[in-house]
């Protein structure tokens, strides 16, 4: 890519090595990188011609000279429109949680993973600024590695997910597809939580996130003098996973010449690094995930079919989250209880107005990309209560709330909980449930009370003693 048509990023970092391997980084998304050592020189790079054409910083919170969230703040105000990123060496979001209330759009953990940070930056460049507050977060909130984790009732998430917990406790290898976004990484962790080989090594290696020409070395391993810079020996994932599990991510993102070596280790059992004279048997389970169907990668010819009938002894496929919009009160409900645990914020709850706006949006960014609206959302909210109005460029998106028809309620169409975000009254609630069960039953009461799994004198008690008609 010619100089005239790549991007342009600020990285501000007094640290030579690491800013030489970000530079690298953002290099291979076809960014080229200017470096600040401090907030001073920092602010009056804005100033200058290469300043006006910037379409990204990076910010280091221990940049020299000044308080992180003071500098973003300062580089906000004079370019308000610019993405920035923040790098923390703190898994916790506290940090997180200040930047972004400062004006950070997205954060990184150092030491910073390749693939995270191809992720922040295409994110960085297709975001529009109206959809900023729908941006999945590039770091993922920790998650417990059991299937316990996973929420939701949708009869296809159950479904892959029986599949899954079945599946964890054998030895063959799986293949999970799934949209962006719909879990596939925290169920192959739960998956090797769950199976024999949970206290040996596992390892995931997102194919995409690693450069081409890497890809062989980094899965095989080499031999020192293999190829040029081949300074030292490599242990592969294959042969440090020995005995354990290896997850694959965006396999169908493999090269055609390393398809054909990975499937000679799956039928052979053998590794054989790059320079060495000979192989290693290893024994390893492959996890493989891919964001797109496999099969009709296959059929196009894109992708080995034996290859992948031996990837794929059981496929599980996780559905995208417009196909399980019932869950989405569940899943908002758990993420809130997961962000008001994290330092820096609190617990909050939310009205069924909110909840009617987040279940009619069709979240291309599935499970995540909810998670990250949601966390957004608790960063900035002032009271205890997120609202409709706690998501506004989501309400300007959908038409306003007074048009949203929410699957949520076509569901179930009981609420549940009052505007200011407090539990409805027992009562209330239940006389709601006797409405809409005798209007779907169509007043047969005999039906109504078997449903409900009472008899029918209680029924009828009951509708006298809350004032309902049987007619409701």
């Amino acid at each position: 890519m010619g100089t005239s048509d790549q991007r342009l990023l600020m990285l501000i970092d007094d640290e030579p090595a690491q800013s030489r391997l970000i530079s690298a980084l953002a290099s291979r998304e076809g960014w080229r990188t200017i470096v600040a050592a401090d907030s001073e020189t920092a602010i009056a790079m804005l100033g200058t011609r290469e300043g006006m054409q910037l379409s990204a910083i990076i910010l280091d919170q221990w940049v020299p000279g000044d308080d992180a969230c003071a500098l973003i703040e300062e580089l906000k105000s004079r370019r308000p429109a610019l993405p920035i990123l923040m790098l923390t060496t703190s898994a916790s979001p506290l940090l997180a949680v200040e930047a972004m209330r400062a004006g950070a759009s997205d954060y990184l953990i150092k030491p910073v993973a390749p693939d995270r940070l191809m992720e922040a930056l295409r994110a960085a460049t297709e975001r529009s600024s109206s959809q900023d507050e729908l941006q999945p977060l590039t770091e993922k909130m920790h998650a417990s590695l059991d299937f316990d984790a996973m929420i939701g009732t949708a009869p296809k998430f159950r479904t892959a997910l029986a599949q899954a917990a079945k599946t964890a406790r054998g030895h063959g290898h799986v293949l999970i597809e799934g949209e962006n976004g719909t879990g596939k990484e925290m169920l192959m962790r739960a998956m090797h939580a769950a199976s024999p080989r949970a206290k040996a090594p596992f390892r995931i290696i997102n194919i995409g996130g690693v450069p081409a020409n890497s890809v062989e070395s980094v899965l095989f391993g080499h031999e020192p003098n293999a190829f040029a810079g081949a300074f030292d020996r490599q242990i592969g994932a294959f042969q440090h996973c020995d005995g354990g599990t290896l997850v694959l991510d965006e396999i169908d993102r493999l090269s055609e010449s390393l398809q054909d070596q990975l499937f000679e280790v799956v039928e052979k059992g053998i590794v054989r690094p790059l320079g060495a004279s000979h192989g290693f048997r290893v024994d390893v389970r492959l996890l493989t995930a891919s964001n797109f169907p496999m099969e009709q990668l296959v059929e196009s010819g894109h992708f080995r079919a034996d290859l992948h009938a031996a990837l794929a002894a059981t496929t599980i496929k996780l559905p995208p989250l417009r196909e399980r919009a019932s869950d989405i009160s569940a899943l908002t409900r758990h993420f809130l209880a997961r962000i008001g645990e994290q330092p820096g914020l609190v617990h909050l709850s939310i009205t069924d107005s909110a909840l009617a706006l987040l279940g009619a949006y069709d979240w291309p960014g599935n499970v995540r990309q909810l998670q990250s609206v949601l966390f957004r959302a608790a960063v900035y909210c002032e009271g205890e209560t997120l609202t409709a109005d706690s998501f506004p460029q989501l309400s300007e998106l959908l038409g306003g709330p007074q048009e949203i028809v929410s699957p949520i309620h076509e569901g179930v169409g009981v609420m549940l909980y009052t505007e200011d975000g407090n539990l409805r009254a027992l009562e209330e609630i239940e006389a709601d449930v006797i409405r809409l069960a005798i209007g779907h039953y169509r007043g047969r009461m005999t039906e109504v009370a078997r449903r409900l799994g009472i008899g029918r004198s209680t029924l009828y008690r009951k509708l006298s003693d809350l004032g309902i008609d049987s007619a409701a």
